[in-house]
């Protein structure tokens, strides 16, 4: 029987690669002979499309279905190589032999690979949790700058978008969607060991970005809460570990890797061309009348003049990361030394991201190896030029009639003006907001630890393991308009000399972990045990030191709320000082792996997590998991009934963790806090105010259920798995409204509310070709999540109209979704648009939903539609032939929405208010036929909410490899990618992926473009 299948899955793959394989090559070495002979694997069936080939030479071939093989030309004492996916390879001398009958081995490293969790490593084959390790070679490639694009579209259940077109901009990561409304939905990440915080220190694009792509080894996703229960607190989110490069064995191994980008702004937001523009104002705005002869007057103010503002505000930028890393042994010293630098000019003019990165890694072992020590160093500098964003929706609707230049204007640019005064009104001239303000950041941060792992002589099953880590970074930068810039002509309180803010910041994450670990083997019980058990201390500690200065001007008088610095020549706000504030996780935990005749696994752990974020009576969280897996595939009633099925494995797991990341460290007491405003002072000094306050936060907790299979056919050729978990947090970190006189704030942080995330998630991974001269490796995943806010009150509420959120950029106080019990969070929040026979949109004419005869906020309804996909998914390839390969990645995401807020605030042409302002008009009118002003309620019309999804290929890939160069001493490789490739969506407006910023998720309202990005890159290794 296995005969028979193994045919029917290799037939078609013998028939479409037996054309490809390598001629024989002459080859004379003391007499050459024609070897043939059969190969089989340890059951005594035929191995299909094994490769045999003359070792140092391309002079090979394949077997055939029954497993025989026929190669000539092949030296007498030449060496032959047998080789096949799931199998070890094997060399056999030929000694002049003209037959050779071998037998392969099943390869099992699959599945005895060591995959990192929380406070150890397991066997693949050991895991019961849902935990998934993706190795360098497999991440995606090109120019790569933080981390987290690394994983887009590589881990069922991990949802990844990218920043905007900033440099260095970093992504949102979700992992099985989020656990939380206001608290943190970011996932705990793990550097070697030490537990990072997200929070990103000014002068940082993501915390992240201090981490050099190029050191990392491996990722590690925890996604159930059987994984990630081990971490406790902050693990509602998921955890990913990331483990970085170390030292090896042998001769010292020199690699160095350069990457030369392109980086091109290709998309623009569709507003009208000039002459459009002028077409459309005149139309719109005819003479004879007020408005429109104020109009034509703007017009023609300048006759001939045609500017392209986004082309002005836009270029093709350059960007360059270059690496060098030296890793060997010196002694009994295992180490790796890197060097890395990036520099990285934005597609916005003026933006531009450096970074500096080193880092060292020692892993020596004494007593015998029964001393392991681990010590691990990294540094970076980063070097920040930020560029106003804001930037882009200026160009998009500035004027399209006037002059980037004016040599009488406020340094040179053109603006709005009032007679001689600015026109406070107006935007800035969108290259003024790039070139008249001084923007940047540095950041220093080290990250570092000496992890000591002692195996007891007289018990070498016991292993001792301390951790002491550190993550330090500090931030320095100023923002501000330069003196006599049109920004700084409009501040109300320092005219024409305008204020700047400096920061001086200190972040500092302070670690010791300790454990102790029992792992033997019971041959009598045929059991293995494996106990860990352990201490954690936490300490986080910030330092914001916050500044405004006015830039340096001669003395002008009293200004209240400021000082003047006569060695200076500056205003100094006197109210500026140090804001510190730090938090303690006191953690003790444990954990048992147990096996129990190599099949039946069990996984149980407990943490019990102390947060200063609460009061004492709150303060202590425990959180247990266990999971049971069951290996059906080793069971001896499936050893010959299922031949092709290599791995077989059910997986079920439950488990409680935790969430104490609310806004402040200081949420559950009463304090006070300095005045931010130089205006509400009292006799020069900034006043104090109370801040709200609630005594009984608690933590937010999340159980989730898990039950998976993974899969594994012919050898693990073809491996992957389902899964379907739940989640169901309570007790949610909420920002809710606390009554009138009963706090110092109408809103609270307090404990209030359930959610629930349930999903299915499928991965397959197969080697669908692989013989000597040509492999082709496909990876897909695929997950469907739901969530669903269950509970926003304390008590039943049938009447609680939610939570306002969803902020789209303009009107105060607007907001465009809510959090409501029954729907998905961040549902959309809006007007029903009437539409006529023709299928268009009737300006300012909504459902009246309530029936009452007028058309009030009392109309809006929620729309059953959330920015999150319903559908995610990534598709993987990798193409190799001989020395060439190919890859590409692809990323889709279905059901997720987007509100257009670009589109809602400029959908007519009558935007003129005859105060001196003319705006360029969004080409959406076209489509809507707008000839009217638009009313607030036209501005939030579910019209503007469009279907968002997506099909992307961030990435293609084509290389080729190169060995034994300069005497056999180098080898290398040569890339050219492309990434941001293609998006096929029916959007309309700039990218489906249109915000990841909290605040307004899922709501277009100022985008950066992401550019199309070429690269060539080199890899050296000597």
């Amino acid at each position: 029987m296995k005969r028979k299948i193994k045919k029917c899955v290799n037939v078609f793959l013998l028939f479409m690669l037996g054309m490809l394989v390598s001629s024989p090559d002459a080859f004379s070495q003391g007499g050459t002979i024609s070897v043939r002979g059969n190969v089989k694997d340890n059951s005594n069936e035929p191995v299909i499309s094994a490769s045999v080939v003359v070792k140092g030479t391309t002079n090979g071939t394949m077997t055939d279905l029954d497993g025989n093989y026929q190669i000539a030309n092949v030296p007498s004492n030449g060496i032959l190589v047998f080789s096949f996916l799931g199998y070890r390879t094997i060399e056999i001398p030929v000694a002049g032999k003209s037959q050779i009958d071998v037998v392969l081995q099943d390869n099992t490293e699959l599945l005895d690979e060591v995959v990192v969790i929380g406070y150890g490593s397991v066997k693949k084959s050991d895991l019961s949790g849902s935990v998934v390790a993706i190795k360098a070679e497999e991440i995606n490639k090109g120019a790569i700058t933080s981390p987290q694009q690394m994983l887009q579209g590589k881990v069922s259940g991990l949802f990844v978008q990218p920043g905007n077109g900033a440099p260095g901009s970093g992504s949102t990561i979700r992992i099985r969607s989020g656990a939380s409304l206001s608290a943190s939905n970011d996932p705990l990440i793990v550097i070697d060991g030490i537990p990072t915080s997200n929070d990103a220190a000014p002068g940082t694009p993501n915390a992240l970005a201090t981490i050099n792509p190029n050191d990392i080894e491996t990722f590690t996703v925890l996604k159930d809460a059987s994984a990630t229960a081990i971490y406790g607190s902050r693990a509602s989110n998921g955890v990913i570990i990331i483990t970085t490069k170390k030292g090896s064995q042998g001769k010292a191994k020199i690699s160095y890797s350069s990457t030369y980008s392109f980086n091109d702004p290709y998309k623009k937001i569709k507003t009208m061309s000039p002459d459009e523009f002028y077409r459309t104002i005149s139309t719109y705005y005819p003479q004879g009348t007020n408005a429109g002869d104020a109009a034509y007057e703007l017009l023609n103010q300048y006759p001939m003049q045609r500017t392209n503002w986004q082309d002005a505000i836009f270029r093709t930028a350059f960007s360059t990361d270059q690496n060098l890393s030296v890793a060997g042994i010196a002694g009994i010293l295992p180490y790796r030394v890197s060097f890395g630098y990036t520099n990285e000019d934005g597609t916005l003019r003026t933006s531009n991201y450096e970074r500096y990165t080193g880092s060292i890694s020692l892993s020596p072992k004494f007593f015998n190896d029964h001393l392991s020590v681990n010590i691990n160093v990294k540094g970076t500098i980063n070097n920040n030029t930020f560029a106003d964003s804001g930037a882009v929706g200026a160009a998009a609707f500035y004027d399209p009639t006037k002059p980037i230049y004016d040599e009488n204007g406020y340094h040179g640019y053109w603006n709005h003006m009032q007679g001689t005064e600015p026109n406070k009104l107006a935007s800035n001239n969108p290259m003024s907001m790039l070139y008249d303000v001084t923007n940047s950041g540095k950041t220093k941060r080290s990250l570092g630890n000496l992890q000591l792992d002692y195996k007891f002589h007289f018990l070498p099953e016991l292993h001792a393991n301390l951790n002491l880590g550190y993550d330090v970074a500090t931030s320095t930068g100023h923002n501000g308009p330069t003196a006599g810039s049109f920004q700084a002509s409009k501040d109300s309180d320092l005219p024409n000399v305008g204020r700047y803010s400096a920061w001086d910041q200190l972040r500092r994450n302070q670690l010791l972990d300790f454990y102790l670990n029992y792992n033997k083997y019971f041959e009598s019980i045929k059991s293995n045990v494996d106990v860990m058990g352990g201490y954690s201390y936490q300490h986080f500690y910030q330092s914001n030191f916050d500044k405004t200065y006015s830039n340096q001007t001669d003395f002008i008088g009293n200004k209240e709320g400021f000082d003047y610095d006569e060695t200076l020549r500056q205003y100094v706000w006197s109210a500026s000082r140090a804001i510190p504030s730090e938090d303690y996780l006191i953690s003790f935990f444990g954990r048992l792996n147990y096996n129990f005749m190599d099949r039946y696994l069990l996984t149980a752990t407990l943490r019990d997590d102390g947060s200063s974020r609460f009061s004492k009576d709150n303060r202590w969280g425990l959180f247990p998991s266990a999971a049971l897996a069951w290996t059906i595939s080793r069971e001896p009633f499936m050893q010959d009934k299922f031949d092709a099925l290599s791995n077989l494995k059910l997986r079920v797991g439950y488990g409680v963790t935790g969430q104490q990341n609310v806004g402040s460290s200081y949420d559950y007491i009463p304090y006070y806090q300095f005045g931010t405003n130089p205006n509400s002072t009292y006799l020069g000094s900034a006043l104090l105010k109370p801040l709200g306050y609630n005594p009984n936060l608690k933590w937010e907790q999340t159980a989730t259920t898990n039950v998976a299979i993974d899969f594994g056919f012919i050898n693990n050729r073809i491996n992957g798995s389902i899964e379907y978990y739940q989640k169901k947090t309570k007790d949610l970190l909420n920002t809710i409204d606390s009554p009138a006189g009963t706090n110092f704030r109408n809103r609270i942080t307090a404990n209030v509310g359930n959610m629930k995330n349930q999903g299915v998630e499928f991965n397959v991974n197969a080697v669908v070709v692989d013989t000597k001269d040509l492999s082709w490796d496909l990876g897909y995943n695929i997950t469907w999540n739901k969530s669903e806010v269950t509970n926003l009150t304390a008590s039943y509420n049938p009447d609680y109209p939610g939570i306002e959120i969803g902020d789209p950029g303009y009107g105060t106080g607007l907001r465009t979704q809510k959090h409501q019990t029954g729907y998905a969070p961040n549902t959309f929040w809006l007007y029903q648009q009437v539409y006529g026979e023709d299928g268009k949109p009737l300006q300012n004419v909504f459902v009246d939903r309530n029936e009452d005869g007028q058309i009030t906020e009392a109309d809006r309804y929620l729309t059953d539609k959330s920015p999150m996909p319903t559908v995610f998914m990534g598709l993987s390839s990798t193409l190799k032939y001989k020395n060439f390969d190919l890859g590409f990645n692809l990323r889709a995401n279905l059901g997720n929405y987007v509100f257009n807020a670009f589109a809602a605030q400029n959908s007519t042409p009558m935007t003129f208010n005859n105060q001196g302002i003319l705006s360029n008009i969004y080409t959406g009118i076209y489509e809507t036929g707008f000839t009217l002003e638009n009313s607030g309620a036209q501005q939030l019309s579910d019209y503007f909410l469009e279907n968002a999804s997506f099909l992307k290929m961030d990435n293609i890939t084509v290389g080729y490899s190169f060995k034994k160069l300069l005497a056999q001493k180098l080898s290398g490789r040569i890339s050219f990618s492309v990434q941001n490739v293609f998006t096929i969506t029916n959007y309309s407006g700039l990218d489906p992926e249109s915000s990841n910023d909290s605040s307004y998720l899922g709501i277009d309202r100022n985008i950066w473009p992401r550019p199309r990005t070429y690269t060539l890159g080199l890899n050296l290794n000597f």
